[in-house]
């Protein structure tokens, strides 16, 4: 499109987005089907990555400009950069689910005295685990049994060998082990016990972060970004099945698996003034059981980008 049109855009920054495979890149899918369509308002171009290690250096190199990151992780890349990263929006919240088969869990009470199996030790979690067990009485030390492994898989293995159990899933793997472990239900979801227990926080899984730099360099194109990737999230949660086509297509998850876990997955947009008091208070949560999960530090109030 030449510069003289009157419909080109009004920047022609091509916007550079990490996500990573999972859900806190499901409320991007809409958007990338519309780039690839050349329906979007802005350019943008797109990394699908395994994990968050793989986008963090390219977004503090600059090779990236927003980047889907877990929560703590936003507060860490700011305070490592000295304030070069900044939180633009909240965009998942709790996809974390206790599940049991065998045993009835219909209350965290319930979980006293049991061995759960888990994954994510050392991130959001654990620290939403042993918040909820601590707020309600139980000492996540001594008090109940965790039990931690390194893959969701090890996890269905165990409760598929035996005749039952209690564990720790994040979506969409709760979802898919109850495809191959009988008699598995969700027990508990943490993200409602969290808010039973908490004082205005959340519990928030996955952000957007963007690089300072191109945030002041780009505003326009970062408020179209913005308005366009809020409408993505909605469609969604709106047009479920649909989403969970481009979930698969854009090699996220399978579209089987996504149709079923989208509605557990809490995909939210939260930006502005509207983020600061749910992420400071998930933030302190997070800095009391371990300060170095958010970068030794908690951020100040240049960590959240309000236009």
């Amino acid at each position: 499109m030449e510069n003289g049109n009157t419909e080109a855009k009004k920047d022609d920054v091509t916007i550079r987005i990490g996500g990573l495979k999972g859900p806190t890149s499901i409320g991007l899918v809409k958007l990338m089907e519309d780039d690839e369509a050349g329906t979007a308002k802005n350019d943008y171009d797109f990394t699908v990555a395994g994990s968050a290690d793989e986008l963090t250096p390219k977004l503090v190199q600059g090779e990236l400009d927003i980047a889907a990151v877990p929560s703590n992780l936003a507060s860490v890349l700011y305070n490592n950069t000295e304030g070069a990263v900044q939180l633009l929006a909240i965009n998942t919240l709790g996809v974390v689910y206790i599940a049991a088969k065998g045993v009835e869990i219909t209350s965290v009470e319930q979980l006293r005295g049991q061995t759960i199996y888990a994954t994510g030790k050392g991130s959001t979690p654990e620290y939403a685990l042993r918040y909820v067990l601590q707020e309600n009485d139980i000492d996540p030390d001594s008090d109940v049994t965790i039990e931690w492994k390194s893959e969701p898989t090890e996890v269905v293995a165990i409760l598929s060998e035996s005749g039952s159990g209690v564990a720790m899933l994040p979506q969409p793997y709760v979802t898919v082990a109850q495809t191959q472990v009988e008699g598995l239900n969700i027990a508990l979801d943490l993200t409602e016990e969290w808010d039973k227990v908490s004082d205005g926080s959340m519990l928030i899984t996955g952000t957007l972060v963007v690089r300072k730099e191109f945030a002041q360099e780009h505003p326009e194109a970062l408020r179209e970004f913005l308005e366009e990737y809020e409408a993505s999230t909605e469609y969604a949660n709106s047009n479920v099945a649909d989403a969970a086509q481009l979930v698969e297509k854009f090699d996220l998850f399978k579209a089987a698996v996504a149709e079923k876990a989208i509605p557990y997955c809490n995909i939210t947009f939260i930006a502005g003034e509207d983020m600061k008091e749910p992420m400071e208070g998930y933030l302190n949560v997070v800095y009391g059981q371990a300060e170095a999960a958010v970068g030794g530090k908690l951020p100040g109030d240049d960590f959240y980008y309000v236009q």
